[in-house]
Order: C-alpha cells, then structure tokens, then sequence
C-alpha cells in the first residue's frame, strides 16, 4: 500500500516530466483541492451567517462565481498567444495569485460589505483558480495525447490531488469557521493564490523576443486556432461525446444549498454542527478518493458507453439516498441521523467520481495536438456552462417550490425531480463513442495535419533543483 504509489509516481515521472508532476500536485491538491473545499464550506456559512440570504439566493450566486470557468478558452488564448514581456506563462501565474490574494482579503476584513460587493469579491477567488488552472490542463491534455496510455493515469493523478487536499479542507474548515468565523476564516482563502504568485517566479520559460513580426505571427495563430477549434468540434467523433458530457452536466440539477440550510435547520432538519458539516463533506472527500482507486484499478480499461452507462445509473440510484434523507424515512427503519448521512455522502461521492473521471479521459482524447491547450479549455467550457446551468436551474427549483431559509416543506419533491433527470439522462449514453480509453478518437488524417502545424511549441516546466531537466 505505501510502496506501490511510490512506484506509480516514478513511473509516471520518468515517462514525463518530474515538474509537471509536481505542478498537479501544487494546483489541483492546494488550489483546487484543499482552497476549493475550504471556499465551499466557508462560503456557505458566510451567506447563511453574516449575509442571511435566502438558500435559492445563494444557489445563484454560486453559480455567478463559475463564470470565471466558462471563461477558460479566454485564458488558454491569452496565456498562449499573448506574452507579457517576452512570458506566456509566468505573467498570468502572478496575476491570477494577485487578484485572488486580493479578493480572499478584502472580503475577510470588511465586515460591512454589501453582498453585492462580496460577490465580486468571491467572483475574484474563482476567477483565480480558473486561470491557474488552465495552463497546469494544457500540459495534461498535450501530455494525454502524447503518451495516450497514460491518459487515465494523469486523470486519477489529477483525482487523488484533488480529493485529498479537499479532505485536508474539510476537516479543517468546520474548526476554522467554529473558532474564527466564517468571515475571518475566508482569509485563508488568501493562501493559495500567494504560492501561485510565487509560482510564477519560479517557472522556467524561454523569453521570446516580442518583435512586431512575432505580434503579427502571434494575431494570424489566434485566428488559425479559432478556425481548427472550429473545424475539430464539427466532427462527429467529437460534437456528439461533448453533447453528452454538456447535458450529463446540466441535467444534474443541484440542490445543495437547499440542502445546506436544512442540514443545519434545528427544528426542519437534523440540525447538524459546524464540524460535522465539514466532517461530512470530509467523508466525501475520502470517498471520492475511493472512488478514483475504483476507476483506476478495475474500470479505467473498460469501453467508454459501457463505463459511462453504468456509472450513470449507479449516480441516479445514488441520488434516492437522498430522498429517503429528506423525507427522514432513515429514522423509521431505525438508522439515525448521523450514520445515514455518511452512507449517502460516501455513496453520491463514490458514484459521482466514477461517472465524472471517465468523462474528463473522453474530453482529453477529443484535442487535436497543435490547439490541444485552446481546445481542452473549450471543452472544459462547455463542460463549465452545463455546470452553470445545473447550479442556476437549482436555484429557480429552489425558488419555485419555496425553499427557504425555514421553509422546507418541498425540498423532497426537489430532490425527487432532480433524481429524476439523473435517470432521463441515461437515453443519451448512445452519444458517446464505443471505443476504448487509450483509443484515438479524432480522424488520423486531422490529427496528423494538427501535428505537422505545431510551430515553436514550447515547454512550461517548474525550475529543477540541480541543472535544466529536458521537457
């Protein structure tokens, strides 16, 4: 158990770069992991707490914060084609740890600030983790195409990064907001992004030289790579898998602010601690850490339908678990609150990585080599906006059948529509292609073109301790 994680890290650092490596640890075990799961405990007490808005409120503004993800293509064209002073990389790395540094502090020392205000303020944090986390994606899908039997490697890498730093940040996030508060605890937030400023120092870049031919080279890419995103998405092979993630996602209606607000109800709900809050969501934590064992070590060679078929019904009978939650039928068969909470938790969680890893394998094995970082942020757009719309449907569901902050009568009937949707989504598995994980999706004669167009194409490696470590 301890020696053959080592053994799967040194090979998949000798057959790519140790620094890349590394960087999957920094931005998607800190950043995504641990701050991510920090901002959504911490975030959810502050609107209860100290803004008391309303949960279908909430349920928006959560999804105005995933904006700044819809926007990834934006950041992959800009951290691509536009250096600042000779860096394509180094300068987005300072400014994504500016603004959120900014942003965690400024909504933790003001005590009076409008939630309008606050919003920005979160909006800011968010739009910091989307744009670091871009170019650490690019250097994923291009390494996926590369050296495709190591494509479900890199996902479950990526997943055991992200799933144990956000089991660090739930555990603490209960003690943090009980001791600090839920605004003084929101400075935390300020962590990550000032070792993402500090990041960027220290990634190794080439300098270009920033001539008026380069910017006019530099222009005539933007519009190639607009004009072979277009070209690549028209594909069958590749409109009809990135339909199905796109609807998958939006049609997996949230409820959890709904949820949140009835989990800490004292008379409605079963009136739960702040650290058992952040307990729970540490149990999910550790169960999505099993769940990407699952997939890695019995399911990452399966067949994608089959794989996603069966991943998604597992998640749509996951989801009745909280139904019976809802409607307290657990105390009528005698199992108590606090043990039925963690069935359901680690249950939605296992199932839910299940279903979500493969997905991201298939979105890695649509990207054409040449555009692979512009294009993978496309995908991750369109796989963003269907996350919108599943966060923005929940609040108008929220808001509809009145949800409130003391009100749950029709969260049940919530939780019963949005189950249902989980299982209508099954009739659209025929979309996604049939074939194997480590297969090559694209037509060969495209990607071959897409290869052969590759100009200049650099490398982003952290600096080694000892000499220049080969890309």
């Amino acid at each position: 158990m301890i020696t053959q994680p080592i053994q799967w890290l040194k090979r998949l650092s000798s057959q790519l770069n140790p620094t890349f490596i590394l960087g999957v640890f920094l931005i998607y075990g800190l950043g995504q992991g641990f701050s991510g799961a920090l901002f959504k405990v911490v975030a959810d007490y502050y609107w209860k707490d100290v803004q008391k808005l309303q949960p279908s409120l909430v349920q928006f503004y959560v999804g105005i914060c995933f904006i700044p993800w819809i926007l990834k293509p934006l950041w992959g064209i800009l951290t691509d084609a536009f250096p600042v002073r000779g860096y394509r990389r180094r300068p987005y790395f300072i400014a994504a740890g500016v603004i959120g540094t900014v942003s965690a502090s400024v909504v933790a020392m003001r005590g009076d600030m409008p939630h309008s205000a606050a919003l920005m303020c979160f909006v800011g944090v968010s739009a910091s983790m989307a744009i670091a986390d871009v170019t650490i994606d690019a250097c994923i899908a291009r390494n996926s195409i590369e050296v495709r039997s190591l494509a479900p490697d890199l996902q479950s890498l990526c997943g055991f990064c992200s799933a144990a730093g956000a089991l660090v940040g739930y555990l603490l996030s209960g003690f943090f907001v009980h001791h600090l508060g839920s605004q003084r605890s929101l400075g935390l937030l300020a962590l990550s992004p000032a070792l993402t400023i500090l990041l960027g120092f220290v990634i190794y870049e080439h300098r270009t030289s920033g001539s008026h031919n380069e910017k006019k080279q530099v222009l005539e890419r933007v519009g190639m790579t607009i004009r072979s995103m277009h070209q690549t998405i028209m594909y069958p092979q590749v409109w009809k898998p990135s339909l199905y993630i796109f609807l998958a996602l939006a049609l997996n209606v949230t409820t959890h602010e709904g949820h949140f607000y009835w989990y800490t109800d004292s008379k409605a709900g079963p009136a739960f601690s702040q650290e058992f809050v952040g307990v729970i969501y540490a149990i999910g934590a550790v169960a999505s850490i099993m769940g990407v064992i699952i997939y890695h070590k019995a399911l990452k060679d399966l067949p994608f339908r089959k794989l996603l078929y069966y991943a998604q019904l597992l998640y749509a009978i996951s989801g009745v678990l909280d139904l019976i939650f809802v409607l307290r039928w657990n105390l009528i068969i005698g199992i108590p609150d606090y043990f039925f909470v963690v069935i359901e938790e680690t249950a939605t969680r296992i199932t839910g990585k299940i279903r979500w890893m493969p997905m991201m394998v298939l979105s890695t094995q649509l990207c054409p080599l040449g555009i692979e970082g512009t294009f993978f942020a496309l995908l991750m757009c369109i796989d963003s906006i269907g996350a919108l719309i599943s966060k923005m449907g929940g609040g108008v569901l929220l808001r509809v059948l009145h949800v409130t902050r003391t009100d749950f009568t029709n969260l049940w009937l919530a939780v019963l529509l949005r189950d249902m949707l989980r299982f209508a989504t099954l009739a659209l598995v025929f979309l996604v292609p049939k074939g194997g994980q480590c297969e090559g999706l694209l037509p060969s004669e495209y990607s071959e073109k897409n290869e052969t167009d590759i100009v200049d194409e650099e490398t982003l490696e952290l600096v080694p301790i000892k000499g220049k470590t080969e890309a």
